[in-house]
C-alpha cells in the first residue's frame, strides 16, 4: 500500500510539473500573440497612411497634368491663330 501511494503521488507530481510546464508556454504564446496583434494593427495603420498620401500626390499629380494639357492647348490655339493671320 506505501508503495501505491508513492508511485500516486510521484506521478501526481509528474502531472504537475507537466501540466504547469504546458501553462507557461501557453501563456507565452498568449504574449506573443498579443504582441503580434499590436505589430499588426500598427502595420495597417503605416498601410493606410501610406495609401493615402498617394492618393494625394495622384490627385495633385492629375491636376497638375490637366492643368499643363489646357495651357498646352491654349498655346497650340494661339499658335494656330498667328500662322492663319500670316497667310
Amino acid at each position: 500500500m506505501g508503495n501505491e501511494l508513492t508511485l500516486s503521488v510521484l506521478f501526481g507530481f509528474i502531472s504537475s510539473v507537466l501540466l504547469g510546464i504546458v501553462a507557461y508556454f501557453i501563456k507565452q504564446l498568449h504574449t506573443d500573440f498579443k504582441s503580434m496583434e499590436k505589430d499588426i494593427s500598427e502595420v495597417k495603420t503605416m498601410a493606410l497612411i501610406i495609401k493615402t498620401e498617394f492618393k494625394t500626390s495622384y490627385d495633385i499629380l492629375t491636376k497638375k497634368v490637366d492643368h499643363l494639357e489646357q495651357r498646352v492647348n491654349t498655346l497650340e490655339i494661339n499658335q494656330l491663330k498667328k500662322y492663319d493671320h500670316e497667310k
